[in-house]
């Protein structure tokens, strides 16, 4: 149930932001904007990867590939945002996001069935408040 409520207000947030960025746009430029939802839509992403990485890594006594699939799918996103950007926040969101997922694959590869995922959690929504605001 919470995760549904965090998708949720993930998805509030992304709608709220895609207004004001589409109205900002009018003065400001399409290339802007279109960076700006980029942004929004890949966080928004990212946060249902680390949903998915969360409830895998609950799971990864019984199906350990299902985090490892899990981490590529936030990586790839992340490569999204970093190729579209040239924002210095974004881009210490990116490397803090970055590093974290790096940090509980290696731990996955340790034989850590239980990595804490919370720096991930927090490093996407540092993301996320980065790329909407």
């Amino acid at each position: 149930m919470a995760v549904s409520r965090r998708r949720g207000r993930l998805t509030a947030v992304a709608a709220v932001v895609a207004t004001a960025v589409l109205t900002t746009g009018l003065t400001t430029g399409c290339d802007a904007v279109n960076k700006a939802l980029d942004c929004v839509h890949t966080a928004d992403s990212i946060a249902d990867g680390v949903t998915d990485l969360q409830q895998a890594v609950e799971n990864a006594a019984n199906d350990p590939d299902q985090a490892d699939a899990s981490l590529d799918s936030i990586e790839k996103n992340l490569r999204k945002i970093g190729d579209k950007t040239d924002d210095a926040d974004v881009n210490k969101a990116v490397d803090h996001l970055d590093q974290a997922v790096r940090n509980v694959r290696t731990a996955l590869r340790n034989g850590d069935h239980t990595p804490d995922v919370s720096p991930v959690t927090d490093a996407a929504g540092e993301l996320t408040k980065v790329c909407t605001s």
